[in-house]
């Protein structure tokens, strides 16, 4: 019972943590990684044996019940694209230890003087580099952190960042297993900022659970993210939530859903906001080898589409 009450302790005195301020940069941060967790629409903070907690929530990689690997690419709009690999072993004495890395490239842009002549072209792009530790507390709880070097740059300027994640999960197991998760990510600061005033970093509070209903090869996920941005009251702290599920059809086959209200709300336009905050995906296994797509709608905007592919090893 012990370690249940520091569990709920830790969940519910989360959204206490309330940060003000300028908006933050690095914002790649809160972007989905992987197409397992995209086309869950992000709620992930529960799921377990998955190395790319890593990304989502440290805490989660301690589950892994065998070495793997897992990469993936991402079709952003334009000309934008972004990927990622992570890796996940259990080292004795030491727990899981994960590591990862994320980027995003947005392409070529032209480059012009005040006066509107071409200067040519330059490039962007952001990237991070993440070394992930999680061990078990006590039975069915477990703990994680992340270390993250960030690194950005356009065209000449470039800036960096040292930041870490910290998180927690909790498994509970019988006739339907449940997991609760929350996670407190970029902590930290720049080494160097591209001016010279120091920005802040993407800090967010998510916490979320898992359900497996009895009889059904369903897993049900509910996430709230951003708890601890401000807001006009308490309940609104709450609006920036996901849902998402994970249907198994077959051995080699499963189907994937989800719902991002913010995304829906900040996506709209006029009266109107048509599948935007929706996603969808799947998965198929074959052996030790698992393919995952998914399929996130933007709206009027456009999609964004993924891909991972990942092993045992």
């Amino acid at each position: 019972m012990m370690r249940l009450k520091i569990f709920f302790v830790l969940i519910f005195s989360l959204p206490l943590l309330t940060v003000a301020g300028d908006r933050p940069t690095y914002e790649f941060l809160r972007n989905d990684v992987s197409a397992r967790a995209g086309a869950m629409a992000g709620s992930f903070i529960s799921m377990n044996n998955d190395p790319t907690g890593i990304f989502y929530n440290p805490a989660t990689i301690g589950t892994a019940l065998a070495p793997q690997v897992v990469f993936g690419y991402t079709n952003h709009l334009l000309d934008i694209n972004a990927g990622y690999a992570a890796y996940a072993q259990e080292f004795e004495e030491i727990g899981v230890v994960g590591i990862g890395a994320n980027y995003v490239n947005y392409g070529t842009m032209d480059q012009r003087d005040d006066l509107g002549n071409s200067l040519g072209t330059f490039s962007a792009g952001d990237l991070a580099l993440s070394l992930s530790v999680a061990r078990p507390f006590e039975e069915n709880l477990y703990y994680g952190i992340t270390g993250k070097f960030i690194y950005s740059s356009i065209a000449d300027a470039n800036s960096s960042a040292l930041a870490a994640d910290i998180g927690i999960l909790y498994l509970i197991p019988g006739d339907n297993p449940m997991s609760l998760g929350a996670t407190i990510t970029n902590i930290g600061r720049q080494l160097n900022p591209y001016g010279n005033t120091q920005e802040s970093l993407p800090l967010e509070v998510k916490i979320g659970g898992t359900l497996k209903p009895q009889h059904l090869p369903l897993q049900l996920n509910l996430n709230f993210h951003k708890l601890n941005e401000e807001r006009d009251s308490f309940i609104d702290k709450f609006n920036a939530f996901s849902v998402g599920g994970e249907f198994t059809l077959s051995k080699a086959l499963v189907f994937r859903f989800g719902y991002n209200n913010e995304r829906r709300k900040e996506l709209k336009v006029g009266t109107s906001a048509g599948m935007a905050g929706f996603s969808l995906g799947g998965g198929l296994f074959w052996k030790n080898i698992r393919i995952d797509y998914s399929f996130n709608s933007l709206g009027k905007i456009g999609s964004i589409t993924m891909i991972s592919i990942g092993m045992d090893v």
